[in-house]
């Protein structure tokens, strides 16, 4: 088996910390994304289970072995990075297949590797040309050959596809699923784009400032997060937050007209709360007058049209058929209440359930 555990980790540089106690279990055979906005820790998470950082303290465990102080060679890891790093005098098939001669292999068997590997990737063509003669995402699939020949235990990725174009992008979002169904090895995949997390985890790791805000399935994490950070980083566009206050008489979300909403569950005690509804679960009235249509992104089969209420609170809304809406117009809004999540008002932003 060899899922990877981490117990209480925590790395310094110097006396800056950037990892605070992070605990977490990535079962075998698990796809598990860590995501989070720049210098949140997440590439230097995927180095410590590399080796090519030190843990100042904790432990790493792939499977049953203690990796923490372990040299790279010794953890049974192999690693994509965001650049191809490719030899460019070497063939594709030298690329590949360079590190299982650098240990020592067999001719023989280095060969068997690279063929196998290179009809997973669907490089068979393309084995006897060199780096400058392929495309961004010929390199990257070659990258990923490379680890793919050493039969690593665990494979890690740090921002394998953020080189490429956004067709490219899409294309081997695909060929790396695939290939995890293909091979079912664990995977640490980071990235910054929560759109690759969604679409490749089994669970996500969201990540801020060095601790773990939420971990769990992509799905369980976009309809149930448990706090304004993970609500607004999960979900594309983001999430619209609002100031909002409960009283008596209700709920008030000035930046929805200022109208008085039903009161929302009785966990959401009375004071100021952060109201907040996804762009698809909001409906433009188009005879109503409380928004004025700031621009509209049309993107053929949705447009995404911005808000603005007259007190400058700005709201964006999904919208699946063109309603004729141009910037300067005005419009009013509806919603779902059950739709609509409450967070504290404070930084925290706690979910209030």
């Amino acid at each position: 088996m060899s899922g990877v555990s981490f117990e209480n980790v925590v790395k310094k540089f110097g006396e800056v910390g950037v990892i605070h106690g992070v605990d977490l279990t990535i079962e075998h055979g698990e796809f598990c994304v860590f995501v989070g906005p720049s210098g949140c820790g997440k590439s230097t998470l995927l180095r410590m289970v590399a080796g090519l950082e030190t843990t100042t303290s904790g432990a790493i465990r792939i499977g049953q072995r203690d990796v923490t102080g372990l040299d790279p060679s010794e953890r049974g890891v192999a690693m994509v990075f965001q650049t191809y790093a490719l030899y460019p005098h070497m063939t594709v098939a030298e690329n590949m297949g360079f590190g299982l001669k650098m240990t020592g292999h067999p001719k023989a068997e280095i060969e068997s590797k690279v063929a196998a590997a290179a009809k997973i990737l669907k490089l068979e063509q393309l084995l006897a040309r060199k780096p400058k003669a392929l495309s961004g995402g010929q390199r990257q699939r070659v990258a990923i050959g490379r680890a793919i020949v050493r039969g690593p235990e665990v494979f890690l990725f740090d921002e394998p596809l953020s080189n490429l174009d956004a067709e490219l992008r899409v294309e081997m979002r695909v060929e790396i699923a695939r290939l995890h169904r293909e091979i079912g090895a664990t995977m640490i995949y980071v990235t910054h784009d929560q759109v690759e997390a969604m679409t490749l985890a089994d669970k996500i790791v969201v990540l801020r400032a060095g601790r773990i805000e939420q971990a769990g399935k992509p799905l369980d994490l976009y309809n149930d997060p448990d706090n304004r950070f993970v609500a607004g980083f999960i979900g594309s566009p983001a999430m619209n937050f609002l100031e909002a206050s409960v009283s008596g008489e209700g709920l008030k979300v000035p930046g929805l007209g200022g109208a008085i909403f039903a009161r929302p569950a009785a966990s959401v005690a009375d004071g100021p709360v952060t109201f907040g509804l996804r762009p698809q679960h909001v409906r433009i009235e188009r005879a109503g007058t409380t928004h004025k249509v700031d621009m509209v992104e049309a993107l053929g089969g949705v447009s995404y049209v911005h808000l603005m209420a007259a007190n400058g609170s700005k709201l964006v809304v999904e919208q699946r058929e063109d309603m004729g809406l141009r910037a300067g117009d005005q419009a009013g809004v509806s919603f779902d209440p059950a739709q609509a999540m409450y967070f504290t008002a404070d930084e925290a932003g706690r979910r209030i359930r």
